[in-house]
Parts: structure tokens; C-alpha cells; sequence
């Protein structure tokens, strides 16, 4: 079985699910007991320093609370990029991203972190809900490049991450949010 954790699941055109319409996701872990991830392309008008104040510094633009998915929705999470690898001795999920402890203090952690991206809520699925959305063609699951999790256009990312797969996928990139205007 192929994990995901680290990878971006990329929503299908048909996904007409609303949480997760043209939805990027970056997988924070995926194994035998189920998924979990960040919609990384859902910027609300929320900015930062009215979720986590002290964070407000190291808030990467736009400096506002993404939309991480359905659930928990007042559950706070962040991912940071660290200045090197392994900083703090956390193990990252991709490259230098990592989840940050949003409890410690904020100017030690800017010895080690570059910037974070705050999210209220995540996608969730299920021991094996996640591989059989991926063969029903609800998501394609692609490689993650770090630049995704910090994009200063989340509106863009869908089309961007697309336009940079092979083949089919990247034909996608130009498929119309809504085909009936066509």
C-alpha cells in the first residue's frame, strides 16, 4: 500500500464535495489507521493575530487563518519551515516543514523557524477511506514542493500544482470551474 504523508492530494474537477472543491491538501500523516491533512488553498479574511498573537511575526503572507478543512473547525494547527534541517529536533514532513507546538514561545521558536501558516481545522479520513476516494478519482495524489504550504496566491495553487504534472494531469489545470459556461 502506497502512503501518502508528505504528498499534496490534489481535488478532481468532479469532487463536488464544497469543503473540498479545486482543494489542495498537504498530507501531515497517512498509515494503517487513516489520514490527515491541510487544505493549503483556503485563506479566510481572519488574520493571524486575532487566533494567535504572538505568532503574528512569523505569519507568512497572507497573514491570515487558512481554512484547513471540515474538521475541528476552531482546532488551531501550524506548520512552519525551519531555517535548517531538523531544527528543533523535529522530524519534518516534507524537506524543512514541520508542525509547530503553537504553546511554546514564539521568539524561541524564531531562532528555528522561518515563517508559519496557521490552519483552523483539517480533512480527516478513515483506515482506508482515503486509497478508495483515490481509485474512485476524487483526489490525485502528487508530489508536495515546499514552496506549496507558505504560496502567497492560495487562489492559484490548484491550477499551479496541476500545470506542473505530466501528461493528463496537466491538462487539467485548464479544465473551467464551471463547464457549462463552455
Amino acid at each position: 500500500m502506497e502512503w501518502h504523508t508528505g504528498r499534496l492530494l490534489v481535488a478532481s474537477p468532479a469532487l463536488d464535495d464544497p469543503n473540498f472543491e479545486r482543494a489542495v491538501i498537504f498530507v501531515l500523516d497517512h498509515d494503517e489507521d487513516g489520514a490527515v491533512g491541510i487544505v493549503l488553498n483556503r485563506a479566510s479574511d481572519v488574520p493571524v493575530h486575532e487566533t494567535v498573537t504572538d505568532w503574528v511575526e512569523l505569519a507568512a503572507d497572507p497573514p491570515v487563518v487558512f481554512g484547513g478543512g471540515p474538521v475541528e473547525p476552531t482546532a488551531v494547527v501550524a506548520l512552519g519551515a525551519a531555517n535548517r534541517p531538523g531544527a528543533g529536533g523535529v522530524v519534518p514532513i516534507l524537506e524543512r516543514i514541520q508542525l509547530v507546538d503553537l504553546d511554546a514561545d514564539p521568539k524561541l521558536a524564531a531562532t528555528e523557524l522561518e515563517r508559519v501558516r496557521v490552519f483552523a481545522g483539517y480533512a480527516g479520513w478513515a483506515p482506508e477511506q482515503l486509497e478508495s476516494e483515490i481509485v474512485q478519482g476524487a483526489w490525485f495524489p502528487v508530489d508536495a514542493e515546499p514552496g506549496d504550504v507558505f504560496t502567497d496566491d492560495p487562489d492559484g495553487l490548484w491550477h499551479r500544482v496541476l500545470r506542473r504534472q505530466p501528461d493528463e494531469l496537466k491538462l487539467l489545470a485548464t479544465f473551467p470551474a464551471d463547464p457549462s459556461l463552455n
